[in-house]
This record gives C-alpha cells, sequence and structure tokens, in this order.
C-alpha cells in the first residue's frame, strides 16, 4: 500500500474542493479500503500523525473497516496495534480525537470478545478508571460505555464487578465527565437487565440511583449544560427499561424533578428538561404516577408555571417551562383520572381567573384549554360553571388575556362541540366584539397583540360553530361571513388563513343558509387555488383547498359542480409541490368530493386512487442529506428532508464524505438515533390520512371503486405492522369499513340476512369471506401485542359495528395457529376488561393483577367500554350461543357493575341488559345472579345507570324460562319501578320503564293488575326519546286488542292520539314490522 499516497488522499478529503473530495473518496474505497491493510494504515494514522483533524478523520473511517478487515490482520500486529492505540487514546488531548479513538476500541473490542480474544482489556480499563490521573479515568470509563453499548451482554467477566467500580466513579471528586461516564454506561446496563432473570443485579442497580441524582443535581448547580443534558438522558432512558430498577426510587425522583421544574431560580433549560421527564413518566408510567397520588402537586405546579408565559406570541416557538408545562397538563388530563387533575384544576381555577394578575388570568384558561381533550365527558359536567367564568375572561380589559379566552373557548368547542353550542347565542357576540375592537385597534402588521385577537376569534368561531343545527347556525351568516371575508386579501397570512378556515366551517353548519354568499365567497377565494410562490403560499392553499371542500359539502353537488373539475385538477398537481401538508389537503378535499358526489365521483377515482397509493408507496427510511457551503445559513435549523425534521449541523470545509461525520462527536452519531428520528414522521402522518381517505372513497363509490379495490386492501395490509399507531389504526379502520361496505353491496344485490348463531346458517360469497379472514385476521395480530390504548379502542368499535351490521361470519376460518376465533377475541376482551393488556400496562412492565387500579382516567376507561362493546355485539351475533361466554365475563362485568363510578355502572348494567336480550332463552341459568343486581340497580343515584337497569329488568322476565323466580320477584319490580315514574325529565328513564311494563305484561297477562298498571303506562306515551322501546309496547297493545281485554278498550280514545303521533313524524320512532302492526289495528279500531 502507498502509505504517502494513502495520507494524501485522507487529506484531500479536509480541502474545501468537492471535485478533489470526490476524487479522493472514490480512490480510497476502490484502491484502499479493499484491502486489510487500509485498517492498519488508519490506525497508525490515528496514533501518529501531528494533525488532530486527520487524527480525528482516521478514527471515523477506521470504525466502519473494523468489522471488514479486523479479522484479517496477522495476530501480531493485532497486538501491537491493541496496546499502541489504547495508549494513544488514553493520553489524546482533542476531546473529539479521543472519543473517535475511543469508539475505534470499543469496535475492535466488539470483534474480539467475539474470538475469545483481547481478554485484558477489561483489566487495562478497570486500571484506567482508577487511575490517579483525571484523563485516564475519563478515557477508561468512556471506552467502558461505548464498549458495552457495541457488545452488550458479552462484555467479559463479572457484571458485579462494574457496580462495584461505578459506585465510585459515580462519586469522582475531580471530573464530572468520569460521573456522567458512569451514567451513561449505567444506563446501557440497564438495557440489558431483565429483573426476573437477574433480581441481585436489579438491587445493584438501584443502589446507583441515589448518586446518579446527586450527579445530575451537581451538573445543574454548576450549570454544566452538556453534562446535565446527558445526564437528563439517562434518566429518560431509564423510563424505557424493566420498571423494577426505577420502582423503589420512583416517587423521590418524580419528586425531586417536580421541585427542580418548579424552582424559578434554576435556568429555564434545566427546568424545561425536568417537565420533559415529567411528561414521558406520565406517558410511559402513568399507573405508578397514579398509585403514588401525586397528580395533583404535578397539576397545580404545572398551573403555577403556566403564569411565567408572559405574552403568547404566536411567532414564538422556543421552548420554555411555561409551553413545557401546558405540556404536561395535557398528558396528565388524558393519563390520569379526573380525580388527580381535572378536579384539583377547576378547584383551583377561581383563583386564578379572579386574580389581579392577568399573567394568572391568562394561565388559568390555557390551563383549562390543555385538559378538556383528556377529560371531555367530566369537563362537560362542570359547564355550567366554567362558562360564566370564560364569557368574564372574553371581556376582560387585558387583550391577552382576552386571546388566552378565546383559545379556551376554541378547544372546548373542538371536543365538545355539541355542549359548548348550546350557549353560542353568548359566546358568538363575545367573540365578534372581540374581533371587530382588534381589527378597529389594529395599527399594521407588526400589532402582534391585536392580530393575534384577530386569528383567536376566527379559530374559536371556526370551532365552535361546526357544533350548531343548521337554523342556529344560519342566524350568524349575515353576521359573520362578510366580516371575515374582508380578511380575504390582508396582508398578514395567518389571518387570512384563520378567516378563510372559518368562513368553511360556517358554510359547514349552516348548509343552505349560505347560499347567498357562496358565489362571492368562492370568487374571493379562487384566487388561492394555484398559488405556489412561497411556503406563506402553499399553507394558505391548503386552508382554501379545506375551506372550499366544506363548502361543497354545505351547497351540493348542483351548486357546486362549476368549481369541481379546476379545484380537483389543482388538488392533483398539489402533490407535487413538496409539501406534505398541502398534499393531505388534497387526500381530505378527495374524501369530501367522494361524499359530495359519490358515484359521480367515479371520473376522478383514477387520479385520486394513484395519488394515494403514491402516498403509500413513499419510502419512510433513504435519509442522505448533503449539504455544502451553499446551506450553511441553515446550520443550527430544523429542516424537513423528505418529510423528516432534521437538524442541520453546519457544513466543514468540503463537505462531502464524512466531513459531517468527523465534525462531530461521535456520540451524536449513532445510527440508530438517525433511524430513530422522530419516530413520527411528516410522511407517516400523510400516509396516515391517506389510509383513512381511502375508507371515504371506498363508502361512497360503492360500485365504481371495484377495479381498484384488491390492491387497495393489499396496500392496507401491508401498513397494518407499520410503526406508527396512527397508521395502524387508519388502515385496519379503513379495513373495516370496506367490508361492511361489501357486505351491504351483497345484500343490495339479495343475499339473505344473516342469522344470529354459530355454524353460520347463511353463508355469504367465498370472495365475502376470504376479505373477512384476512381483515379479522390482521386485527387479531394486531390485538395481541397492542400497546396504544388508541388503536385498541379503535379496533373495537370498528369489530363491534361490524359484528352488528354483518353478523357472525367473520367469526368463521380458523386462525392460523389453529385457535378458534371466537375464543381468540374473547380471550383478548376478557384482558382488556380485566385492565391486564398490553396498551393498560405502564412501559417495561408486566401485567400485574396485584397493582390494578380502580380509577381510571377517560381514555383508559374508553377501552374497556368499548370492549364491552364488542362483547355486546358479539352476543348480537351469537344470539343464544353466546351463553358459554357469558359465563366466562359474568363476573368482571358484574365487578363494574357496583363501581364507584357511575359511567362504569351505566355501561356494566347496559352490557348485561343487552346480552339478556341477545341471549334469549339461554340467559335462564343466571337468573338469579341478574336479577339481585339489577333490582339492586333500580335504586342507583345515577339515571342512566337506573334506565339500563329498567331495561335489563324488562328483557330478562322476557326472555328467562326460570319464570317462578320472576314471579316471585313480582311486587319488589313494581315497588321500585313506581318512583321512577315521577322522574319527568328523565325521558330515557320513563321510555324504558314502559317498554319495561309491556314486557312484563306480554309475558304475564294474567299476573298482572293491567287495569291499574295500563292507564299509568298509556300516560308515558308517546315515548320521548328511546323509540326501540316502541317494539315491546305496541306489540303488548296489539295482543290485548286481540284478547279484548277491558282496560285497553277504555283507553282507545286516549291511544288513538298516541297511534297518530307515533305513525307521524319523526318516521324513525317505528320499525317496519311494529308500524304496519300498528296500522292495521288502527283501521280495525275506526271500523
Amino acid at each position: 500500500m502507498d502509505e504517502q499516497e494513502f495520507v494524501q488522499l485522507l487529506e484531500s478529503l479536509l480541502l474545501p474542493d468537492t471535485e478533489r473530495v470526490k476524487s479522493a473518496t472514490s480512490t480510497l474505497n476502490n484502491n484502499y479500503y479493499t484491502s486489510p491493510a487500509s485498517l492498519n494504515g488508519l490506525l497508525q494514522i490515528i496514533c501518529s500523525h501531528p494533525k488532530s483533524e486527520l487524527r480525528q478523520l482516521a478514527a471515523v473511517e477506521a470504525r466502519k473497516l473494523v468489522a471488514k478487515h479486523w479479522a484479517n490482520l496477522p495476530t501480531d500486529q493485532k497486538t501491537a496495534l491493541r496496546n499502541q492505540l489504547f495508549q494513544f487514546t488514553l493520553n489524546e488531548e482533542v476531546t473529539l480525537t479521543r472519543h473517535s479513538a475511543a469508539r475505534v476500541i470499543s469496535a475492535i473490542a466488539a470483534k474480539d470478545f467475539e474470538d475469545g480474544e483481547w481478554a485484558d482489556l477489561p483489566g487495562y480499563l478497570l486500571q484506567a478508571a482508577t487511575s490517579s490521573t483525571t484523563r485516564h479515568r475519563e478515557v477508561g470509563t468512556y471506552i467502558i460505555q461505548t464498549t458495552l453499548e457495541s457488545v452488550g451482554d458479552s462484555f467479559p467477566g463479572k457484571v458485579s464487578d462494574l457496580y462495584k467500580l461505578f459506585s465510585s466513579t459515580l462519586q469522582d471528586p475531580e471530573s464530572a465527565e468520569v460521573r456522567v461516564n458512569t451514567m451513561l454506561a449505567l444506563s446501557r446496563l440497564a438495557m440489558l437487565l431483565d429483573s426476573e432473570a437477574d433480581p441481585e443485579q436489579v438491587k445493584l442497580f438501584q443502589s446507583a440511583i441515589p448518586g446518579m441524582v446527586a450527579v445530575l443535581k451537581a451538573t445543574i448547580d454548576v450549570g454544566d449544560e452538556d453534562n446535565a443534558l446527558q445526564a437528563f438522558e439517562v434518566f429518560q432512558t431509564l423510563l424505557g427499561c424493566d420498571g423494577a430498577l426505577l420502582a423503589k426510587h420512583f416517587g423521590d425522583l418524580v419528586k425531586f424533578m417536580i421541585e427542580l421544574s418548579a424552582t424559578t431560580t434554576v435556568e429555564d433549560d434545566y427546568r424545561s428538561q425536568a417537565l420533559a421527564f415529567l411528561m414521558q413518566c406520565v406517558r410511559y408510567k402513568k399507573l405508578k404516577v397514579q398509585g403514588l397520588r401525586i397528580g395533583e402537586e404535578l397539576t397545580l405546579k404545572a398551573l403555577q408555571i403556566v403564569t411565567e408565559l408572559g405574552d403568547l406570541s404566536s411567532e414564538d416557538e422556543d421552548v420554555t417551562p411555561a409551553r413545557s408545562a401546558l405540556g404536561l397538563l395535557d398528558i396528565l388530563a388524558s393519563s390520569l383520572p379526573p380525580s388527580q387533575v381535572v378536579i384539583p384544576l377547576l378547584k383551583a381555577l377561581g383563583g386564578y381567573f379572579s386574580s389581579e394578575n392577568p399573567d394568572y388570568r391568562q394561565a388559568g384558561i390555557l390551563a383549562l384549554g390543555m385538559c378538556v381533550e383528556g377529560a371531555p365527558d367530566f369537563i362537560a359536567t362542570q359547564l355550567h360553571e366554567i362558562l360564566p367564568m370564560v364569557l368574564h375572561l372574553l371581556d376582560d380589559p387585558e387583550a391577552k388575556v382576552r386571546g388566552a379566552a378565546l383559545n379556551g373557548v376554541a378547544r372546548l368547542a373542538d371536543d365538545l362541540a355539541e355542549d359548548v353550542a348550546k350557549e353560542h347565542a353568548r359566546l358568538i357576540p363575545a367573540m365578534i366584539k372581540n374581533f371587530d375592537l382588534a381589527v378597529n385597534s389594529l395599527k399594521g402588521q407588526d400589532d402582534e397583540l391585536n392580530l393575534t385577537i384577530i386569528r383567536g376569534s376566527c379559530h374559536a368561531i371556526d370551532s365552535l360553530i361546526e357544533g350548531l343545527d343548521p337554523e342556529d347556525a344560519a342566524k350568524y351568516v349575515q353576521e359573520l361571513v362578510p366580516r371575515f371575508s374582508k380578511l380575504f386579501n390582508y396582508e398578514d397570512f395567518k389571518c387570512k388563513g384563520a378567516a378563510i378556515g372559518a368562513v368553511g366551517s360556517i358554510a359547514s353548519a349552516a348548509e343552505k343558509a349560505f347560499l347567498p354568499f357562496f358565489v362571492e365567497t368562492m370568487n374571493g377565494l379562487s384566487q388561492y387555488v394555484r398559488i405556489k410562490e412561497s411556503q406563506d403560499d402553499l399553507d394558505l392553499r391548503g386552508v382554501v383547498c379545506d375551506s372550499m371542500g366544506k363548502i361543497a359539502s354545505a351547497v351540493g353537488p348542483e351548486y357546486f359542480e362549476p368549481y369541481v373539475l379546476p379545484l380537483m385538477e389543482a388538488s392533483e398537481e398539489a402533490l407535487h409541490l413538496d409539501h406534505p401538508r398541502l398534499r393531505e389537503t388534497s387526500y381530505i378535499l378527495w374524501s369530501t368530493m367522494a361524499k359530495v358526489y359519490e358515484e359521480k365521483f367515479a371520473k376522478f377515482l383514477p387520479g385520486a386512487v394513484k395519488g394515494l397509493e403514491d402516498c403509500l408507496n413513499q419510502d419512510e427510511t433513504g435519509l442522505e442529506v448533503q449539504l455544502g457551503e451553499e446551506a450553511s445559513d441553515l446550520a443550527g435549523t430544523d429542516v424537513v428532508v423528505q418529510g423528516r425534521k432534521i437538524k442541520v449541523s453546519a457544513a466543514a470545509d468540503g463537505d462531502d464524505s464524512d466531513l459531517n461525520e468527523a465534525a462531530m462527536d461521535e456520540d451524536d452519531w449513532n445510527e440508530e438515533d438517525w433511524n430513530d428520528i422522530g419516530a413520527v414522521t411528516a410522511v407517516a402522518m400523510e400516509k396516515e390520512i391517506a389510509a383513512e381517505v381511502y375508507g371515504d372513497i371506498i363508502t361512497h363509490t360503492r360500485r365504481e371503486y371495484l377495479p381498484y379495490l384488491e390492491s387497495t386492501i393489499a396496500n392496507l395490509l401491508e401498513l397494518v405492522e407499520h410503526s406508527y399507531e396512527g397508521i395502524r389504526k387508519a388502515s385496519l379502520g379503513t379495513l373495516w369499513r370496506t367490508y361492511a361496505c361489501l357486505w351491504g353491496m351483497a345484500e343490495g344485490d339479495g343475499m339473505a340476512k344473516w342469522k344470529p348463531g354459530l355454524p353460520l346458517q347463511v353463508e355469504p360469497a367465498e370472495d365475502m369471506m376470504k376479505l373477512g379472514e384476512m381483515v379479522m385476521g390482521a386485527t387479531m395480530q394486531t390485538l395481541h401485542d397492542e400497546m396504544d390504548r388508541g388503536v385498541v379502542t379503535d379496533i373495537n368499535r370498528d369489530v363491534a359495528a361490524t359484528l352488528k351490521l354483518c353478523g357472525p361470519a367473520l367469526l368463521i376460518g380458523a386462525k392460523e395457529d389453529g385457535d378458534n376465533i371466537v375464543e381468540d377475541l374473547a380471550a383478548q376482551l376478557l384482558s382488556i376488561i380485566t385492565k391486564l393488556h398490553p396498551c393498560q400496562q405502564d412501559l417495561g412492565d408486566e401485567p400485574d393483577e396485584e397493582g390494578i387500579l380502580d380509577e381510571s382516567s377517560e381514555y383508559d376507561w374508553l377501552v374497556i367500554e368499548t370492549a364491552m362493546e364488542v362483547l355486546t355485539c358479539l352476543s348480537v351475533a351469537l344470539g343464544p350461543s353466546f351463553a358459554p361466554l357469558w359465563k366466562v365475563f359474568e363476573k368482571p362485568i358484574m365487578k363494574y357493575a357496583s363501581s364507584q363510578e357511575s359511567t362504569e355502572r351505566s355501561a356494566a348494567v347496559g352490557t348485561i341488559a343487552e346480552c339478556v336480550g341477545n341471549m334469549g332463552e339461554a340467559c335462564t341459568p343466571h337468573t338469579t345472579t341478574l336479577l339481585k343486581l339489577l333490582l339492586h340497580r333500580l335504586s342507583d343515584e345515577d339515571p342512566e345507570t337506573k334506565s339500563n337497569a329498567v331495561y335489563g329488568i324488562g328483557l330478562l322476565c322476557e326472555k328467562t324460562a326460570n319464570e317462578a323466580e320472576i314471579l316471585k320477584a313480582l311486587p319488589t319490580i313494581f315497588t321500585k319501578l313506581e318512583p321512577l315514574l315521577d322522574a319527568q325529565d328523565q325521558a330515557r328513564l320513563l321510555d324504558n320503564t314502559a317498554g319495561c311494563v309491556s314486557r312484563l305484561i306480554s309475558k304475564h297477562p294474567d299476573k298482572i293488575p293491567i287495569s291499574e298498571v295500563l292507564p299509568r303506562l298509556v300516560q308515558l306515551l308517546p315515548l320521548r326519546e328511546d323509540y326501540e322501546e316502541n317494539k315491546p309496547i305496541f306489540s303488548m297493545i296489539v295482543k290485548l286488542y286481540q284478547a279484548n281485554e277491558p282496560t285497553v278498550q277504555q283507553l282507545t280514545p286516549n291511544l288513538m292520539a298516541v297511534f297518530e303521533k307515533v305513525l307521524g313524524e319523526p318516521e324513525d320512532q317505528l320499525e317496519d314490522e311494529t308500524r304496519s302492526q300498528l296500522v292495521e289495528l288502527v283501521q280495525h279500531l275506526r271500523k
């Protein structure tokens, strides 16, 4: 090997000459790096060349070649090289070069340990790590942590010796680097540790944690930012490791981080890091956080930190403690039960809202806004107290408080659309007042405060108006559209976008009442459909496209026809403008147009299907980033490259081959990290939207889509295993919608209606069976180990809805491992209902029946509630053959029926009632147990639970063959039903009471005092809410007329008035069969 040329080629890589760099790279790769001698040459350069930048580059290159060539070097040469490299690294003064050389040692050690060589390295490292020379200790601990990273469990010697060493180096008196290296090494051991296999090592690790906290604290105290950030990262890493490691000190660690985040004398960066750690704790260890009952303390501390926010500028996106605290509140509300977050927050808000300090008033409403999404059901029950305070803040003397209140209204309306919309008559005038005031006070483009109010008013009205009925929304069209239209040509892009978005939502809510403004609005917006000169242009174009889609759904296909083609053409062009958000907007537009035009959307299908397929085929891994001099102004910023957000490093001179790599510490350059850049990329989010849009297009174009269906299903099945939960959810959702759509088409083509039970009594076509098998197979595979509760919740909803619509055909076909699908599905549902499913565990923990907590956050409860829905729909699909499954589920469901939480009792009692109704007579063996529980719940304080219990009693009496038990209980039943008749404000309860009594009369006409009961029952008619109960009621009345029962004859004048009402509007009061029975009865009575 020509050593002189070799060195010259390496030196060429450092020159600011792109052509010479390319030429040198090519020569090195083709002529030198193919030979083991090149590795020897590079190692010699590391150890002896006078230029540190060349030594650094040689180390980077050598590390890549170790795996390829180290084994092929002569044994004696390897021995000399090991010693030479180790001695050089110990004494190298330049940190970057020292670290790169250490990583070469780790790479060599990884190969050597595999081959049983370099047995004396651990001894050398121990010697270095305990040397009296600080530099040697730094190098020794650094090589240990990088070698542990490379070799994992293969590190020679006893692991207890490492812990013994680390207990000393963690307290190094002179070097923070030694202490932090030790923490990093411990985190590498943590990743490998299995508490069940090695409980002794767990104890050793736990004993190190107080020392690790002390290291972090010391770096913060002296303002050592680099080491502090690495120490924080170690604690973040531990949250993802075996749960036993932090278990002993978890509470203390969380409290330390809470105090740190709340201490205003500490630098903001450290406080934000502490808050980030707390967010991860709540996200990944929520059961432990909940068990410690520190949710309230976290909530109130976060609320206090939000008061530091100052002026809320939409332009300023820096991470600050106040912004991080808002993020923490968001996660707290969705992860912990209301008793630990939302209830203490609401108690504290009164003082914040009435504070003289505007920072407190602003913090209060922003904090409330952040918590709505996590606990919408609970906050809905408190709106009567919250909204008057919000209205007061909308009239606050401080503009920034009004801006925050507008933000609060938008967030409340996003998650509680119908509830908040009931107050439209007070809220919308208050928002218009804010809008007008800001517009009239605006002092130009730099008046950020007034611009924030204008945008905030638009966003708040945008969110609120979509919850209104068309008649209510229509009242505001005349008032709002002319106001917002004036901003269509305003200079500020964000104001313009907010106004355009709001007008789209007003149209969507007001429907035909928007028509007087339709043409003028479309003319105003058309100028933006093709703009593409700048990023702002493309952002605005996306908003316009969204808004036009909403307008199309409001005015309908005929009025919108002149605009369809240009808009569709613009949406297809948008796919090629390298703007992920704009591409998503195009897909959503296609979904809207498919809903508006249905089968007539067929002419656009070729373009839409190709666009969606291209989206799903995008590569998410190829990330070759080459940045030269011309990109130097991007240094230190985030850019989106191939849909991923990437931090740009400053380009080194002549950047081409390995220069970016050589210019950074290899600690920052880790291939796994690079592959993990933001697990959720822009491309992944785009694919999520595309997968959802397929569902809308397929279900609305129906037969027109059939030519494309096979390839679409294949594409979606591939996505079911994607690493991003949003894509798994969307692709499975669309597969289920597709199955249901095809089933509906088959029934429309004459396929017989399915019948409950297995084996199947109605066989669907073979292709339907095959699709069902594929979709069910993909779903079950996902369900088994899915850790995201949102995905599991959606799977539950999809399976429940499809079982109800399409019956038991889905449950046919053996799974690959031979298990019966019904048994497998039941096992998964049982694990969810008993809180033992993977999505209900903390990261790194195994299910633990003893550690199950009674309370749940609203989203955690939703997983269980939707599992109960699947159970109910299984009973619909299986009918009497569901009975063996009920034996498995009876106990856990009944446990929820006695819960402290009314929502849990209500859901459980409703599930019991539905399952009884669907099992029919097969419920008989459970009569005694269920009757006792349902009778008890007839006195429940919660109207929903009580109503479900009444419904359940009626069904149990109707279906069971154990008549003796029912007859014995009749006096008790009527005693408990009697007081319910006074609840005139609870329509559903009264409707279910009427249904229950009707079932009792039908089943036991000779045992019920009809002359007393029937007049009271007729007073409850017509039903006001639960129209399903009309079936048993009118079926019973028809039977009484057929039997010439005297009481019913006397009530005929009253009943004729009832019949007239139920045979009229709304039509959905009666099923077809009941309607025809009634029509016949009325005709008979009129004769």
